[in-house]
């Protein structure tokens, strides 16, 4: 006690100073975008939640139907089709996104130290998506699309990337494979240059190769990196939106109407915002199942660094 006795007295006025000034200064930063999370998240989610149980028709008063909407989803071929699409579309674009990124990664930090280099890979990332998606759009059009004009040029048909199911929903992927792919590369560079270069240097005295570093030292240690990137990349790419809307919208044929597409088209097309809040409900479960289930899969909290 007599060790401690002279320091109760700055322990104090350190919890006065903190409870008062530096409290209300902290608050006072906090406020604005408090209110933006209270005003345009946490309010709008749970009117949501509520709407979901109800036939909402934004003209009339919601009426409560109980799981009425959600027994419709489950009978609802329409959603079925939107929620493979989506699924669908997650497989192409994560699958390429992640290797072409990991690769992107590796080389910037195994190669290259040229800041140039980096932004040129981060720059298309910086562009809104749909600028993106109408630069694409154009460009790989049918009749006046450059792409299609180079293969005019090289003795090959036209192809309607846009107009074919078989191609129209990998051409989105592919879309938003290159929009992205340098965002995710960097932050798996952010993970490599968190491995100690001795590492590096211990597996080039055993003259391991490069692929045998990389797929012994480099994959293992990435592992907490790579599953927070996928968590990310998955859970933004199920909520796909506005590279469809702009190019394809839906078609041909609802093939490349995703999950969003059709709730946005069911609660502002159709004003049913009961069924289209049920719908986003449903999203949200599952999105927030396959982040558990990503997580767990891959240790997520785990490192295989010593």
């Amino acid at each position: 006690m007599a060790i401690t006795a002279p320091h109760a007295p700055v322990r104090r006025r350190r919890a006065r100073r903190w409870g008062g000034t530096e409290m209300r200064t902290a608050l006072l930063f906090l406020l604005p975008a408090s209110i933006g999370l209270v005003a345009f998240y946490l309010l709008p989610a749970v009117r949501g939640v509520y709407y979901s149980f109800t036939n909402y028709q934004v003209l009339t008063p919601p009426e409560w139907v109980g799981t009425a909407n959600f027994e419709r989803m489950l009978a609802d071929p329409l959603f079925w089709n939107a929620l493979g699409v989506t699924a669908l579309y997650v497989l192409m674009n994560i699958g390429v996104q992640t290797v072409v990124a990991l690769a992107l990664a590796v080389l910037l930090h195994r190669i290259t130290r040229s800041t140039l280099i980096r932004g040129m890979a981060l720059l298309p990332y910086f562009v809104a998506n749909v600028i993106v998606a109408l630069v694409w759009y154009f460009m790989l059009d049918f009749q006046i699309g450059i792409v299609n004009v180079a293969l005019g040029w090289v003795g090959l048909d036209a192809v309607a990337f846009f107009g074919e199911s078989a191609l129209a929903l990998p051409t989105i992927a592919m879309i938003n494979v290159w929009r992205h792919m340098g965002y995710t590369a960097l932050l798996i560079f952010a993970g490599l240059q968190v491995i100690s270069p001795q590492v590096y240097e211990a597996a080039q005295l055993d003259g391991a190769s490069e692929w045998r570093t990389f797929r012994s030292i480099t994959l293992p240690l990435l592992r907490p990196v790579l599953a927070m990137v996928l968590v990310v990349t998955v859970t933004g790419s199920f909520q796909v939106f506005d590279t469809v809307s702009v190019t394809t919208n839906g078609g041909p044929v609802n093939a490349t109407r995703v999950l969003n597409l059709y709730i946005y088209d069911l609660a502002f097309g159709q004003l049913n915002f009961g069924y289209a809040s049920a719908l986003a409900i449903a999203l949200f479960l599952l999105l927030a199942v396959i982040t558990f289930v990503q997580i767990k899969l891959m240790r997520a909290g785990e490192s295989d660094e010593n």
